[in-house]
């Protein structure tokens, strides 16, 4: 691998790193909210902020995939 592209390779790490942190961030905020507020939170509000967590968890998985298959891919 040639410097280039070792240097291409680490800034699309470093990028999908970031937004995996910050995915996993909401969905934990997401978590937290509907721990906090419990029964006071409605239901419609409890189902949206369970989605939401989803979606922010599968999203984080995706970009930890992503640096993994490049890993494989330099070997």
């Amino acid at each position: 691998m040639s410097l280039k592209e070792g240097l291409e390779k680490t800034g699309r790490d470093v990028k999908d790193s970031a937004k995996e942190v910050k995915h996993r961030l909401i969905a934990e905020g997401e978590r937290t909210k509907r721990d906090v507020l419990g029964d006071d939170m409605p239901l419609g509000e409890k189902a949206k902020s369970a989605v939401n967590e989803l979606k922010n968890r599968g999203a984080a998985e995706i970009d930890k995939s992503k640096r993994e298959l490049r890993d494989k891919a330099e070997r």
